[in-house]
């Protein structure tokens, strides 16, 4: 594997302006679609195949009349608005509607809404969709275009829409401006931590520079398969987010490796070829991991899902390629001197005298420190017992926004239920049983006659709840009604609509957390049996991630009173996967100077001093990053950030500078354990052993 490295390295620098030329007609050809990434991006996605609400999605086009979309306009006066300036808003409302495919401003709303204009207030003007709740969000948004809603209020009338496509629609405007606040002020966090780091302006631009290729390229890529598949209104925000952080993680480690070995008196090509033999390798193989870990997402039935996952790896893929073939490129002789803060704190060979010292404390008192730091882990994930789940539009968007504006004056107008019913298929002739069982449930405010489908075989009965589709209390009547109206059909019934598709969501993630879970065991087990040749330390490093992400989700559970139901199999599978690098470059290390001493404890120090700068500096990098997407991400991109962000710290500090060491420490020699039947079929990969 070493060997193709350096074969890799050589090629790279024979045709050193020809990648380089590759790469900036890349980036070029990127740029222009990575600006239109949010365009073509979806809210649905969300539908469970099989489920109740999939059913009842599926069958909306047999019942003459049927509305897929709920879909409305809300216009509400400013203060000394006329009604003349009502009429010409209804009127701007047609207008845009007009050469909009899907949605038309029906002649009786128009003449309802004309009417109710003379009073001078606020009116909510239904909309006829003729496209389902999914891809209602194409149509809002064309609309909202049309209109410039976010631009406020024209001629004295502010504009809102409502329903859920509308709501999607501006969570994608959102998405694109916590994006560019995230991007803007992540880069120069960044770029102030790797000048400590690094203590050159030099060696600090190179991983930014990565970091900010990787994202170009991977938004270039999610505009090209939004295309072509259904891709999730937040893969924009996951994939930045990763992707900055991996970047300029892997570019971290092999820079440090270059300059480590440039250090020790290596000629400039030569410490590059060692970087990439060992370093560079170590950093596609856990790269690789980290895509196979969110792979493990697509046991999820849920496009929603699986596409945040195809746009994570998607970053991971370009970071690695990035790494492995653009780097190299660029490290001279420049990035290799140390700089002014570097000559300060200038290396000690075989690492840090402050982390030989901290190991051999560590060490010295095995049993508390294991004892101790778990107990501060078990307490922190306690809190996840009683972690409530849940998933929603509205709640995403800020108090004051324009969309949640526009569904509070329609929810005072019309209710709020109304502009998200739920909708019940039964056996025709138990049509207007279930409609009055419907009315009767105390959670339904009106009912609507029974429909009877073309065929004849069923009817369709809408109903309107007395609360908001993501409230608690109207997910409980979906229930109720679910669980007594087969009673009442004599039959299969399916209730469908937006609470129960949130129920069905829910039920999905929670019932796939187990293979996930199982899945990422699995995998981390068997790469670190490869790497460290041991049936003990794998098994060790996998209880620690456990404990690790264990304790991020009790402290999610701790500061948010919902948790999105998106967010602990993203957060799952991130954590695991990311955490795998800090295994690779730590564990390999200590493996490679215990294969060189036979002494476990001298290993374990040498391994440590030589790579936990480089690890809790890469660390850092990643928990700002993350907590750039806290300060400034909707509710569901700052639990995604906060859980990662909580794991990783804990994972760089508490795991990797005190549970290692000590937990090997106690097991001594059981450390390296290996069967010699498996021994000799398991293949070595020495990624930090210098080639000769």
């Amino acid at each position: 594997m070493q060997s193709a490295m350096l074969r890799l390295d050589a090629l790279l620098r024979r045709r050193k302006r020809t990648v380089l030329a590759l790469w900036a007609l890349v980036v070029l050809i990127a740029v222009p679609f990575s600006m239109r990434q949010s365009e073509d991006l979806s809210s649905g996605g969300f539908g469970v195949p099989g489920s109740q609400s999939a059913a009842v999605d599926g069958a909306l086009e047999h019942f003459p009349g049927a509305r897929g979309a709920q879909l409305a306009a809300v216009l509400i006066p400013q203060e000394g608005a006329t009604p003349a300036q009502l009429d010409a808003a209804i009127a701007r409302l047609g207008d845009a509607a007009g050469p909009i495919a899907d949605v038309e401003l029906t002649a009786a709303s128009r003449a309802r809404a004309e009417q109710a204009a003379r009073a001078g207030e606020t009116i909510v003007v239904p909309l006829r969709a003729t496209v389902s709740e999914d891809d209602a969000t194409a149509v809002a948004a064309d609309l909202r275009g049309e209109l410039d809603v976010a631009a406020g209020a024209q001629d004295g009338v502010a504009t809102h829409f409502v329903g859920q496509g509308a709501l999607w629609a501006a969570m994608q405007d959102l998405s694109k401006e916590d994006l560019a606040k995230a991007e803007s002020a992540g880069f120069p966090v960044v770029l102030l931590i790797l000048l400590v780091v690094f203590g050159s302006l030099a060696a600090a631009s190179l991983p930014l520079l990565l970091g900010l290729v990787s994202v170009l390229v991977t938004g270039g890529l999610i505009f090209a398969l939004s295309q072509v598949m259904e891709m999730s209104v937040f893969v924009t925000n996951m994939a930045s987010m990763i992707g900055i952080g991996v970047a300029v993680d892997y570019s971290l480690f092999i820079l440090a490796r270059y300059r480590e070995e440039v250090a020790a008196g290596r000629p400039l090509d030569e410490a590059r070829s060692v970087a990439m033999a060992t370093s560079g390798l170590a950093v596609l193989f856990s790269g690789v991991t980290v895509i196979v870990s969110l792979a493990g997402l697509w046991m999820v039935d849920n496009q929603a899902i699986r596409s945040m996952a195809l746009g994570a790896m998607l970053v991971v893929a370009v970071a690695m390629l990035g790494a492995a073939t653009l780097l190299p490129l660029l490290l001279g002789e420049r990035v290799a001197k140390p700089g002014r803060l570097a000559r300060r704190r200038s290396p000690q060979p075989g690492g840090s005298a402050f982390w030989k010292g901290w190991t051999a404390g560590v060490m010295r008192r095995p049993v508390l420190s294991v004892v101790t730091t778990s107990t501060v882990l078990i307490a922190l994930a306690l809190p996840v017992l009683g972690m409530q789940t849940g998933t929603g539009a509205l709640d995403q968007f800020p108090d004051g926004h324009e969309a949640r504006q526009g569904f509070e004056a329609a929810a005072a107008i019309t209710g709020p239920g109304a502009s998200s019913p739920i909708q019940v298929v039964a056996p025709a002739a138990s049509g207007e049983d279930v409609a009055a069982a419907i009315a009767a449930d105390p959670g339904v405010a009106d009912v609507a006659a029974p429909v009877v489908a073309r065929d004849g075989s069923s009817v369709l009965v809408t109903a309107v709840p007395r609360d908001g589709a993501e409230t608690d209390a109207a997910k409980a009547t979906v229930e109720r009604l679910r669980a007594e109206l087969p009673a009442v059909a004599g039959g299969d019934v399916e209730v469908g609509g937006v609470s129960a598709s949130e129920i069905d969501i829910t039920n999905l993630v929670s019932g796939s957390m187990w293979k996930i879970l199982l899945f990422l065991l699995g995998l981390s087990y068997i790469v670190l049996l490869v790497l460290l040749r041991s049936v003990v330390l794998p098994a060790k490093a996998v209880l620690m991630n456990l404990l690790s992400v264990g304790a991020a989700m009790g402290v999610l559970s701790l500061v948010f009173d919902t948790v999105d139901t998106l967010t602990p199999p993203l957060v799952l599978a991130i954590v695991f996967g990311l955490s795998m690098d800090y295994e690779v470059f730590l564990l390999s290390r200590i493996r490679e100077r215990y294969e060189a001493t036979g002494d476990t404890r001298r290993a374990v120090a040498e391994g440590l001093a030589a790579s936990a700068r480089t690890i809790t500096s890469a660390a850092l990098i990643m928990v700002a990053v993350f907590g750039v997407f806290i300060a400034v991400g909707v509710p569901s991109i700052q639990q995604l950030g906060l859980g990662t962000a909580v794991a990783i710290a804990l994972d760089a500090t508490l795991v990797r500078l005190i549970l290692v060491p000590a937990s090997m420490e106690l097991l001594g020699k059981w450390n390296w354990y290996l069967p010699r039947p498996l021994a000799r079929i398991l293949p070595r990969a020495d990624f930090e052993a210098v080639p000769a």
